[in-house]
């Protein structure tokens, strides 16, 4: 008697045996086939992708006390293997380099692996192949510390001929700095950028950037200081002797002798002091005061031009004899 069914079943366990028969059949052969078509599609795959190489800051992560306190490289090359399209649409800020050191506690030498941090665009990008250069950074960490540290102007240059640079201010004189504390101890003065002087004939306002003379060093606030000069024409000396020394406002029903000549030192601009001429009245002494005959020592007095400084005058005073005219 046939069992309902089996007829059908049996043919159809035949045929999954005939394909299985056909399947394993030089499946050594059939084998090696797929890897290589594998390996060609890797390859194919491989040999399509392109390669960008962009560079990136390096950022350190520390403890709060501590900061790098030698030099380290301060941007990472990084290799972008992938399709061309898509690793043209990443920014350098879509790559963050790293190396942390949080776990450090003590002031040492430590070396630490570059880490990178996919942001931004390169989230999406697939497949993507990174390699940096650096692969490691060794870098020495001290305690952090801030301080004032004064301000002093960088001159350079000469100003115009005939003036004279008298003085300077600078606002803020002094900056807080914060860095390692082995390095910031010999520190004392911080400077600005150049402050050029040529030609200048007058007061002027700049405000130039402060320069640190190590990365290491932070400047709080905006690094800048407003720098003011003070210009004056600049002032010569010339010593003038032999004036004579006259007398002046005398009532008519006198007459006074003097026998003495006077000298001066004067100061002030080359073209004021070259161009002076002693007038025959430029020393002289007031005899105003002066209502009956006798001997009087008055003060010398000088009729300054504008322009020029009297620095010494000889003599400061001078004693003189007052007679009365002859026909009086």
């Amino acid at each position: 008697m046939k069992i309902p069914g089996w007829t059908e079943k049996r043919m159809s366990l035949l045929n999954i045996n005939k394909l299985i028969d056909r399947i394993t059949e030089n499946w050594i052969v059939k084998a090696v086939s797929i890897g290589l078509a594998v390996l060609l599609f890797v390859f194919h795959r491989m040999t399509s992708l392109e390669t960008r190489i962009i560079t990136v800051p390096l950022a350190v992560q520390t403890s709060g006390g501590l900061i790098p306190a030698s030099p380290y490289a301060r941007t990472i090359r990084v290799s972008l293997r992938g399709d061309a399209a898509a690793i043209l649409s990443i920014q350098e800020d879509d790559i963050e380099a790293y190396i942390d050191l949080e776990k450090y506690g003590t002031k040492g030498l430590y070396r630490a692996p570059v880490q990178i941090r996919k942001q931004g665009s390169a989230l999406s990008v697939e497949p993507l192949e990174i390699i940096v250069d650096p692969v490691e950074i060794s870098l020495q960490l001290d305690q952090k510390i801030s301080k004032y540290i004064p301000l002093q102007a960088n001159l350079r240059g000469n100003v115009e001929e005939g003036f004279e640079f008298m003085s300077h201010t600078l606002t803020p004189a002094e900056v807080i700095a914060e860095g390692p504390m082995g390095f910031m101890a010999g520190i004392s003065l911080l400077s600005t950028d150049i402050i050029d002087l040529n030609g200048r004939r007058e007061d002027f306002t700049v405000t130039v950037s402060i320069l640190t003379q190590d990365p290491l060093i932070v400047i709080r606030g905006d690094r800048m200081t407003e720098f003011r000069g003070f210009i004056r024409p600049s002032v010569s000396v010339r010593n003038i002797d032999g004036i004579p020394i006259v007398g002046k406002n005398l009532n008519r029903r006198f007459v006074i002798a003097v026998d003495r000549s006077g000298s001066v030192r004067l100061e002030g601009s080359r073209n004021d002091l070259d161009g002076f001429v002693a007038q025959p009245d430029f020393l002289s002494i007031d005899c105003s005061g002066i209502g009956a005959p006798g001997e009087y020592t008055l003060p010398v007095s000088a009729d300054l031009p504008e322009g020029l400084v009297l620095v010494r005058q000889e003599p400061p005073e001078l004693t003189v004899v007052v007679t009365v005219k002859e026909d009086q």
